[in-house]
């Protein structure tokens, strides 16, 4: 197979959780245990840093991998989803993954992957730690992709845990309450493995503090620490949450014979982009008009980056809103500002929500605008009527913004 029929294959063979939803979600770790035995359980060839939570893991595992970078470490780093190239979720130094990996990867496995029926979620994890292993990185940053306890991730021994903060999301798989979703998250806390919380939340201080002590895992929580202000490229109020989570996240890893300075980590944060190639956080993609991007998707996230959007200066507002169909509209759309220009659509996968209920279910809060049927055409429409002196945002679903970059 070609790199492009290879893609489609793993995209198309089995659910993708990221395009189609609950189809895709598989609680169970007994077929990446099976693949990873298969692969000679190529995880165990290298140390790391285990990232989850709601909001921010993205940012903080790429922070991290970045800092490590800078401090001459050999860096595999693994997050999901992808913006435009599948192999953005596997990257050593902020390089790629390659495309014959992939492919013969895809090739010698495939047998296997069919047998077991496995989803993609696992045979990309499975692809990122052989990855790893057969570059022999001295540590990669995992980031999780659904919750945490039942997470193909979640088969790895870390020397780090890190939870970002918890909010509702995912609530059909991982609970419909706050400490139900911290349970979840707080699945990755191993035996006698510090951990790191980076976010305080009156509703999961018990869930965090009980189960660090069952398994005598050091718990150290960043909100709690008084640390000196450092800046990171990745622009927007909502990362300094991010940026203090990896202070602490470093000061535990000096303890565990990472040689990391002060002065790695704030050469990190200023590089994160360059380092690892991140987008989509807060990204400033043009001036006059001004467009800004960001891959926020749920209540907690969505309010961080409208309070950042109430700071900018402009004169008028124009938004450019698309979401997946199993967004919870109730909890999001009243966050949006009701004196914006809405430019309404639908991303182009099939969990994508049809612009027209997006456009009436906007329209019943007051939030005005016109429906398009791509998100391309959009963002054209916007450019269209927007002064130098405007701003367009874009966002609400992770595929809006891919299209877009």
């Amino acid at each position: 197979m070609t790199y492009q029929e290879t893609l489609d294959w793993l995209f198309n063979q089995l659910p993708m959780y990221q395009r189609k939803g609950a189809a895709a979600y598989k609680a169970d770790l007994s077929n990446i245990n099976l693949l990873a035995a298969h692969l000679g359980n190529p995880h165990t060839a290298f140390k790391t840093v285990h990232v989850a939570g709601t909001n921010g893991k993205g940012s903080t595992s790429h922070m991290m991998a970045s800092v490590l970078q800078e401090a001459g470490y050999k860096v595999g780093l693994y997050t999901s989803p992808h913006l435009k190239d599948f192999r953005e979720r596997i990257k050593i130094n902020g390089e790629l993954c390659s495309k014959q990996f992939v492919m013969g990867f895809v090739k010698k496995h495939k047998a296997f992957f069919e047998e077991h029926q496995l989803s993609f979620f696992e045979m990309t994890v499975g692809m990122a730690f052989s990855y790893f292993a057969s570059k022999e990185v001295d540590i990669a940053i995992i980031e999780v992709g659904l919750g945490g306890r039942l997470d193909a991730t979640n088969i790895i021994t870390p020397v780090l845990s890190v939870i970002t903060n918890i909010g509702m999301d995912h609530t059909q798989f991982l609970g419909d309450t706050i400490p139900l979703i911290a349970a979840e998250k707080a699945g990755i806390i191993k035996e006698n493995v510090p951990v790191v919380i980076g976010e305080y939340n009156e509703e999961t201080e018990e869930v965090f503090s009980t189960l660090s002590r069952k398994r005598n895992a050091p718990l150290h929580k960043a909100y709690d620490f008084d640390l000196m202000p450092m800046q990171s490229d990745l622009v927007g109020d909502y990362q300094k949450n991010n940026i203090r989570t990896v202070q602490v996240a470093f000061s535990v890893l000096q303890g565990a014979s990472f040689h990391v300075g002060i002065q790695h980590i704030a050469k990190g944060l200023k590089n994160v982009v360059k380092n690892t190639g991140l987008q989509g956080r807060w990204q400033i993609l043009q001036e006059e008009p001004k467009v800004i991007c960001d891959t926020g998707h749920n209540k907690e996230g969505l309010t961080y980056v409208m309070n950042q959007l109430g700071q900018e200066r402009y004169k008028n507002l124009h938004i450019v809103l698309g979401v997946v169909s199993d967004k919870d509209l109730e909890s999001i759309l009243p966050l949006f500002p009701g004196y914006a220009s809405y430019y309404f659509c639908k991303p182009a996968v099939p969990r994508g929500m049809e612009v027209q209920h997006l456009k009436k279910e906007a329209e019943g809060l007051g939030l005005k605008g016109k429906a398009y049927p791509s998100v391309a055409e959009a963002f054209k429409a916007a450019k269209k009527v927007a002064g130098t002196s405007d701003l367009i945002f874009i966002g609400g679903s992770t595929f809006v913004v891919a299209e877009i970059i």
